[in-house]
């Protein structure tokens, strides 16, 4: 039994010691990864955010997009920015959480929830310097195919028409998005991951997923709203027709009722769910190898 806890003290120090450096590459693989299994699933989650009575349901736009737009290709339209993107943001993401957690933790590497709390809030303010680029270009990508085709432009020419500026368009959206994410998720998958955990201190892979899947699910839905409002602003026009998130708020709710901004909960909840899951499930295994095979 001693040795049990002695090696189990042992791995909290050596995972403590993980070099910056390290988990961002870890990250970053395992944002890759996650990113790319569930695109097609956010490409009909941004299209349905976007419109205003153009799909009747996810199953509806789902089809349509197969339909008139090219095939299964179609859903995967945006994937390059999105990978350029996803790869700084989710490195920043999960090690930016992991070194406020590391600062914030106790001697004997407990942490109190409102220290998990405001470790979640200061990665997810880390991310929005990537996830703001990455985001509006992705989000104008998927909305190509809705435009005359003279209109439609490559990822190159869609990043020279935004420029640095146009680029963090919407980035006050995209903060009260990926702030309040941030701080419901990290805490959520911390405590979902120490509740399932077997007798050994040890998490199945199972377990792993529920985790990451259950707390990302339930955070994107809690963030919606902000969701919605970011997308609006960031589509084509968006900043002409809305001009900043407090009259995009005020004139969803007037134009669309108050459900519009819950429009596309279901796909994102299904979109952040499995790619949190697979995502910290990468995260946690690259790091696990690491460790046991001494390549820290």
């Amino acid at each position: 039994m001693d040795e049990m806890q002695q090696s189990s003290q042992s791995l909290v120090v050596r995972e403590k010691k993980l070099p910056l450096p390290i988990k961002l590459v870890v990250g970053a693989v395992a944002g890759v990864i996650g990113t790319s299994c569930i695109f097609p699933i956010d490409m009909v989650k941004t299209r349905l955010q976007a419109s205003t009575n153009t799909y009747s349901s996810p199953i509806d736009c789902f089809r349509k997009i197969l339909a008139t737009e090219g095939g299964p290709r179609a859903l995967y339209r945006g994937l390059a920015a999105n990978l350029i993107g996803v790869t700084p943001e989710k490195a920043i993401k999960l090690a930016a959480n992991e070194v406020f957690r590391e600062a914030l933790e106790n001697p004997d590497g407990s942490i109190a929830l409102h220290n998990e709390i405001l470790a979640g809030a200061g990665a997810g303010t880390c991310q929005v310097i990537a996830t703001n680029p990455m985001e509006i270009t992705k989000i104008r990508m998927q909305m190509q195919a809705l435009l005359p085709i003279a209109e439609r432009q490559t990822l190159l020419q869609v990043v020279q028409s935004l420029g640095i500026r146009g680029m963090y368009t919407g980035s006050l959206a995209t903060l009260s998005r990926d702030v309040p994410f941030s701080l419901l998720f990290f805490p959520g998958y911390a405590n979902l991951k120490k509740f399932t955990e077997d007798r050994n201190g040890k998490n199945s892979i199972l377990s792993l997923l529920f985790s990451g899947g259950a707390a990302g699910a339930i955070a994107a839905g809690a963030v919606t709203p902000s969701d919605v409002i970011k997308t609006r602003l960031q589509v084509a026009g968006g900043m002409q027709k809305y001009g900043n998130v407090q009259n995009a708020l005020f004139r969803i709710i007037k134009e669309e009722g108050f459900s519009a901004l819950y429009k596309g909960i279901i796909p994102r909840m299904v979109v952040v769910g499995p790619l949190f899951a697979i995502t910290l499930l990468s995260f946690e295994m690259q790091k696990s190898y690491m460790i046991k095979n001494g390549l820290l």
